[in-house]
C-alpha cells in the first residue's frame, strides 16, 4: 500500500514539476485569447495579443480551454505583398483564359458536330468570297474592255501624243488607277482565302481532339 502511495504521490510532483516550467519559459497570459508561436530562436512564447517577435511566422489563437480557435498568418514585406497580390492576379488571370477556352470549345462542337459540317462551313467561306472575287474580275474585264477603245482613239494621235485632247489623257489614266485598284482588291481577296484556310485548318485539328474526348466520354 505503501508504494502505491509512494508512485502516485511520485507522478503528482513531476506533474508539478512539469507545469512550472511550462510557465516559467514564457510570460503570464491574462484575458481570454491566448497567442502562441515559436520564435526565430525556437523559444515557445505566448501573450494575450499578437506578439511582436513572431510577426514572420504563423501564430495560434488558443481560448481559455487551450482549443486552438484560429491561425493568425505571417505579416509579409511590401515586397511579398506585392508578390502575392501579382501570383493572385496571373493565377485568376489563368482561371478566366481556361474559362473562356472551355467555352470557346463547347461553342466549336455545338457548331460542329462532325467534320462534314465544318468542311460545308468553309466551303461556304471561300464559295463568298469567290462570289467577290467573280464580280471584281468582272469589273476588270469591263476596265480592259474600255481600255482598248481609248488606245484606238490614241492611235490617232500616235506621232504626237500631247496633242490628244485632255479628256482622252485624262480617261485613260483613271483607267489605269481603276485597273490597279481592281488587281490589289483581287490579290487582298487571295488573301483572304488563305486565312479563312488557315483559320479552319487550326479549328479542325481542335475539333478532331475535342470530337476524340467525346467519343470516348461518350462511350464510357
Amino acid at each position: 500500500m505503501k508504494q502505491v502511495l509512494h508512485a502516485k504521490l511520485s507522478l503528482y510532483v513531476g506533474a508539478i514539476i512539469w507545469a512550472g516550467a511550462v510557465l516559467a519559459e514564457s510570460p503570464p497570459v491574462t484575458g481570454g485569447t491566448i497567442y502562441t508561436c515559436t520564435d526565430a530562436s525556437g523559444r515557445r512564447i505566448t501573450a494575450d495579443r499578437p506578439i511582436a517577435t513572431c510577426v514572420d511566422r504563423e501564430q495560434r489563437v488558443l481560448g481559455n480551454t487551450g482549443v486552438e480557435l484560429r491561425r493568425v498568418a505571417p505579416t509579409l514585406t511590401e515586397q511579398e505583398r506585392n508578390a502575392q497580390d501579382a501570383k493572385r492576379r496571373q493565377e485568376l488571370a489563368e482561371h478566366q483564359r481556361l474559362r473562356e477556352e472551355r467555352s470557346r470549345e463547347r461553342a466549336m462542337l455545338l457548331r460542329y458536330p462532325n467534320q462534314g459540317v465544318h468542311d460545308a462551313a468553309r466551303g461556304e467561306a471561300i464559295a463568298q468570297v469567290n462570289d467577290v472575287v467573280a464580280v471584281a474580275q468582272s469589273r476588270l474585264t469591263e476596265l480592259k474592255a474600255r481600255r482598248r477603245k481609248l488606245d484606238t482613239e490614241m492611235e490617232f494621235y500616235q506621232k504626237d501624243p500631247k496633242k490628244a485632247p485632255a479628256s482622252l489623257r485624262r480617261q485613260i489614266k483613271e483607267n489605269d488607277e481603276s485597273q490597279d485598284e481592281q488587281l490589289r482588291f483581287l490579290k487582298q481577296q487571295d488573301e483572304e482565302k488563305q486565312r479563312i484556310n488557315q483559320r479552319f485548318d487550326v479549328e479542325l485539328q481542335q475539333l478532331r481532339k475535342l470530337w476524340g474526348q467525346a467519343q470516348t466520354s461518350s462511350s464510357n
